[in-house]
């Protein structure tokens, strides 16, 4: 039951919410669509689900245009940020609703709704209403309303946002068996990249109404097509960097420079944009090769597992995020080092997840293919 956009254009009077999209979803497991707040997810999601009509382009499901198909004769759940709940209904009747709006006999109403409260732990509850549960309670009550459907389509916007930590931790580990086997199309969309690569499945990223890539989630993550993409999966921001190449080396300033290596030399000369995922600067050094860059610490935030560190490098603020204590006072400065044997350049195919891969090069500044080549950086 595949959902596919063609050439989806969505335009608000003079607005342009969503530019022209063309986008195939895979039938089983997560569809994530990520990216920050007003970059389109949700309106998306009510183009999929019918709630929105584009205003060109065409939505197909299972083989059918359903541009013009009302959300009401669609087999479509939707599960949004705030709690949706009937507040004078019990959670029973809660879940039960759709069912009966579909005239299901009272058998098979109360056959799938015992079914679903027992696999989101709800069944204690079924006689309370809404305002007596706890947020992730009245959560669950909304999931289970989704599921209870057997819908061919799931669209959950941001469930999990305001939860609390623990709660959000609990529901994410269970969001993906409880569409296990299910045969619903899922899209999930969220702002936060820690939580796509979670729930793994496949990410869309967006930007500014722009759908700028799609596939595997860690292959999005680790392969970006281009800066745009790998700045929304970053968090906390990509560090980006001015470079420039100038026959056999890579040069940042005056004083830092550092060697291309075989497969890179035959770039041709120009600038580039670098980039450095935060994760990838630490305070200790990952090879003997190494080039060094200094800085001045701005800030410092410790969070008890891992250390994060603002430090201004010409005239820019780059971040490093490391695990364990690194305490650096402000003001303080340090030293970046990179693997010189490393140099970031064209594309360099990561085989699998557990590859060290955390630069690129935006293609947009040089002409050239965007990268994600291994590099080792870190702060002393």
């Amino acid at each position: 039951m595949a959902l596919e956009l063609r050439h989806v254009v969505k335009r608000v009077g003079a607005e342009t919410h969503i530019y022209e999209s063309n986008l195939t979803l895979e039938e089983t497991g997560f569809n994530i669509l990520l990216g920050t707040t007003l970059a389109g997810k949700t309106t998306l999601m009510q183009l999929m689900a019918g709630l929105e009509r584009p205003t060109s382009g065409e939505v197909w499901f299972n083989g059918k245009n359903v541009t013009g198909v009302a959300v009401q004769k669609r087999n479509v759940s939707m599960v949004h940020q705030q709690f949706i709940n009937y507040p004078n209904l019990s959670v029973f009747e809660n879940i039960a609703s759709p069912l009966r709006v579909a005239r299901m006999p009272r058998a098979e109403i109360d056959k799938r709704v015992s079914q679903v409260a027992d696999l989101l732990k709800l069944s204690p509850l079924l006689k309370r209403r809404p305002g007596e549960l706890s947020g992730g309670q009245q959560q669950r009550t909304a999931l289970a309303r989704a599921l209870v459907k057997d819908s061919d389509l799931v669209l959950l916007d941001e469930p999990l946002a305001n939860l609390d930590f623990k709660l959000r931790e609990e529901l994410r580990d269970e969001l993906p068996r409880l569409f296990e086997n299910r045969g619903s199309t899922v899209v999930y969309a969220t702002s936060e990249p820690t939580e796509a690569l979670l729930l793994g499945g496949h990410t869309a990223t967006l930007h500014e109404g722009r759908v700028s890539q799609y596939g595997e989630t860690a292959s999005v993550y680790r392969r970006p097509v281009d800066l745009r993409s790998a700045r929304v999966f970053s968090d906390p921001p990509i560090n980006t960097a001015q470079v420039a190449k100038q026959g056999d080396r890579f040069v940042l300033n005056e004083r830092i420079a550092w060697p291309a290596d075989e497969e890179r030399r035959g770039l041709p000369d120009g600038a580039y944009t670098l980039g450095i995922r935060p994760h990838h600067i630490t305070p200790k050094p990952r090879s003997d090769e190494a080039v060094r860059l200094a800085g001045k610490v701005l800030v410092t935030e410790l969070s008890g597992s891992e250390s994060v560190i603002h430090f201004e490098l010409q005239g820019e603020t780059w971040v490093s995020q490391s695990h364990g204590i690194h305490a650096f006072e402000v003001g303080a400065h340090a030293a970046c080092e990179g693997d010189a044997g490393r140099t970031p350049g064209l594309p360099e195919i990561c085989d699998g997840i557990d590859q060290d891969c955390d630069g690129i090069v935006d293609e947009d500044a040089a002409g050239a293919g965007g990268a994600m080549p291994r590099v080792g950086y870190w702060i002393s």
